[in-house]
């Protein structure tokens, strides 16, 4: 217990940097005061959420999970039914039960609920898939992000099938999701630095030794696996909150890859690298969009060509990598600078 608390102690710098960064970009957002401008702040507080929650199953565990973004999914369509008005939801989605059909939350209650749902699922599919590890366990972790796709796409009375889902209260304001920000952040830390964080990385870095000294790796795993959905599907209903509008192709392969491609240029090991990595690349994407929508200088304009964004994307996360294959940050942590120790001479002048 003592331990814990020293470790806490000395790494609570990594949540307050991060969390200033964070209000740095809300302030920004809140400065600059166009719409436009203020969508995209909130897309990346969006990101940063989904990708610390990523991060609290991916980075301190080792697996690569490709389903994590099932749990968006659920956490969205959660949030849809418990907070869009009875009248809607009996027009797109008649198959509900009476008492969810008559309930409407408001948007923050909606987001709990969500995170508990999506908790719920996680902590049933990881019942089976966390005593799987490596390739296995990677592809059993897709192969539920198919199925929850696959559901989601075909239950017409409930979620609507394709067709998008509308009505959902819409969150136009920063501070909601920065908070939200804030609050996936300091569960990634907490997770990070407590006994089954740190039982799960040792078993990530030497499982010889952890198998030796007693840790039940499924178990820790699970651990994770919930905390991660839980986050995730926070995520996934403010995200439907943020556009108002959700359907199932929304949560699937494009957004599982672009926020692994964060988590992993960021530094897969560290909570500082998943939020700079989401901080960094987000910024770069809007500035690319920016290019392709076309710079004018003077009586120039300068445009990159249809497709340039994507592919001057690609070359800078290459090189990034290449540069430094564990990511930006790599297992590393912000902290605070330290003090350098004075000499004993000095010390007694």
């Amino acid at each position: 217990m003592a331990a814990r608390a020293s470790v806490a102690r000395r790494t609570i710098a990594t949540p307050l940097i991060l969390t200033a960064l964070l209000i740095g970009f809300a302030l920004l957002g809140w400065l600059v005061g166009s719409k436009p401008f203020n969508q995209t702040i909130i897309d990346i507080f969006l990101r940063v959420i989904l990708v610390a929650g990523l991060y609290i199953f991916v980075g301190n565990s080792g697996v690569i999970s490709f389903g994590q973004t099932g749990f968006v999914c659920l956490g969205a369509y959660a949030a849809a039914w418990m907070t869009m008005p009875p009248m809607m939801k009996q027009t797109l989605l008649p198959g509900l039960p009476e008492w969810l059909m008559a309930l409407q939350l408001p948007y923050w209650a909606g987001a709990i609920g969500a995170a508990l749902w999506a908790a719920l699922w996680a902590g049933l599919f990881g019942k089976i898939l966390m005593r799987l590890s490596g390739i296995a366990a990677s592809i059993a972790t897709f192969a539920m992000l198919a199925m929850i796709n696959t559901i989601y796409s075909n239950w017409e009375d409930v979620t609507g099938a394709t067709s998008s889902v509308v009505g959902i209260p819409i969150i136009r304001t920063i501070w909601p999701y920065l908070i939200a920000a804030i609050i996936a952040v300091f569960i990634a830390w907490a997770h990070a630095i407590s006994r089954s964080g740190l039982a799960l990385r040792a078993a990530r870095d030497e499982p010889t030794a952890a198998s030796a000294s007693g840790i039940d790796l499924p178990r820790e795993r699970l651990v994770a696996f919930v905390v991660s959905g839980a986050v995730m599907g926070m995520g996934g209903a403010l995200f439907a909150h943020s556009i108002g509008v959700v359907t199932p192709d929304t949560f699937y392969l494009g957004m599982t890859f672009i926020t692994l491609s964060m988590l992993v240029v960021g530094g897969m090991g560290s909570l500082s690298g998943a939020v700079l990595g989401v901080l960094i690349l987000s910024s770069l994407i809007q500035a690319l969009r920016w290019l392709e929508a076309g710079v004018t200088i003077g009586t120039t304009e300068f445009a990159l060509p249809n497709g340039g964004q994507e592919n001057a994307l690609g070359i800078v996360m290459i090189l990034i990598l290449a540069r430094r294959p564990a990511g930006i940050m790599g297992n590393s942590e912000l902290s605070w600078p330290r003090r350098r120790p004075s000499k004993s001479g000095e010390s007694r002048q």
